[in-house]
This record gives C-alpha cells, sequence and structure tokens, in this order.
C-alpha cells in the first residue's frame, strides 16, 4: 500500500513546523544545513525525510526552511517551505 499524497503534505507539514521550533540565534547557527533521515509514515510505511535551512535571496537575512517528505517506492513526494524574518 502507498502512502497517499495527503499523508505525505501532512507529515511535510508536522516536520516543517518542527524545522521552525527553533529560535532565531540557533537558526543563524546551522544555516546553511540540510539533513536527511528515514521515518515512518502514520500507515506503516518508511518515507525519507529532508530537512534544510537556507539562506533565503529576499529579504535580505531571512531563512527559508524547507522541508521534503518522500516515498521512493511509490515516487512521490510532498514539501513544505516557511520563510522566516530576523527579529527586529
Amino acid at each position: 500500500m502507498a502512502v497517499s499524497d495527503d499523508e505525505l503534505s501532512a507529515m511535510a507539514i508536522e516536520e516543517l513546523d518542527q524545522a521552525c521550533g527553533l529560535i532565531w540565534p540557533e537558526l543563524v547557527k546551522i544555516t546553511p544545513w540540510g539533513d536527511s533521515f528515514v521515518g515512518t509514515a502514520p500507515s506503516g510505511r518508511e518515507v525519507e525525510i529532508e530537512r534544510r535551512y537556507l539562506w533565503a535571496l529576499s529579504p535580505e537575512g531571512a531563512i527559508a526552511v524547507e522541508v521534503e517528505v518522500r516515498d521512493p517506492g511509490a515516487r512521490t513526494g510532498a514539501e513544505a517551505r516557511a520563510l522566516i524574518t530576523p527579529p527586529r
């Protein structure tokens, strides 16, 4: 049974919420950075999860946080992205 696109999207959003949970000084220390790991979807299927912290082109000084959840067996995936601006 393949993981549904809805399930992958929900996982990407949940993982993005966690990835954005860092405070600004922590984000700055790890940017640019990324990692990937194997996780388990609620359906029980193994999926690949990738997090990326990148300097955004605009606005200057912002950090783009990207998450991708992939089911390599089904060749499907979902992405979620957030833009975090520096505190004022």
